[in-house]
């Protein structure tokens, strides 16, 4: 057996997959997969698994080593995002080729950006602290739903369009994204 925790989850898939998420190995597996299949998948994966704790662990320290932000960071966030956001609004809109109403910037816990049926459009103020590509990525993301309010192979072919290399941002907002997060939620949590 393992030395790492783990978790399975069956479903109606084909194959088994692993998926490492907050210090756990989740194994997706068909209902029909045997213990046994599942046991030889992990000790297969062994070495990646094992890698792949380790750099989860140490993205975890350095997060905590991160100093919590202040709410007069934050407000700063906030007024640099009201600045900044807009313009990039307004020239990825015509690559889109889309309008929208309404740009509201907030200070959410587990959101980066949102589109609304009405085409108003919310942009988390920590975005500021990402690099300008990844803003934009977020922004284009959400432009692409004023054409594809889902996550559809045509809402990504969008994306692809206007941002080729959407997915470099994308995953770098996935790989950093939660110390940004926490960063802001210690904050306010000592400041309470």
């Amino acid at each position: 057996m393992p030395q790492y925790p783990f978790e399975i989850i069956r479903s109606d898939r084909k194959t088994i997959s692993l998926q490492i998420k907050d210090g756990t190995v989740l194994v997706r597996a068909p209902k029909r997969a045997t213990q046994k299949e599942i046991e030889a998948l992990l000790e297969k994966h062994q070495r990646w698994i094992e890698k792949h704790l380790r750099a989860q662990q140490t993205r975890a320290e350095a997060l905590q080593a991160l100093p919590p932000l202040t709410p007069e960071e934050i407000r700063s966030l906030g007024a640099q995002a009201c600045v900044s956001i807009p313009p990039r609004v307004a020239y990825f809109a015509k690559l889109v080729g889309v309008s929208y109403g309404r740009i509201t910037i907030r200070n959410q816990r587990s959101k980066w950006g949102s589109c609304s049926a009405k085409g108003n459009l919310n942009f988390n103020c920590l975005l500021m602290l990402a690099p300008p590509q990844v803003l934009d990525s977020v922004i284009v993301h959400e432009l692409c739903h004023r054409k594809e309010m889902n996550h559809s192979p045509a809402f990504y072919r969008e994306v692809y369009r206007v941002m080729p290399d959407y997915d470099r941002w994308n995953d770098w907002l996935k790989q950093n994204g939660a110390a940004l997060m926490e960063r802001m939620m210690r904050g306010q949590e000592e400041n309470v």
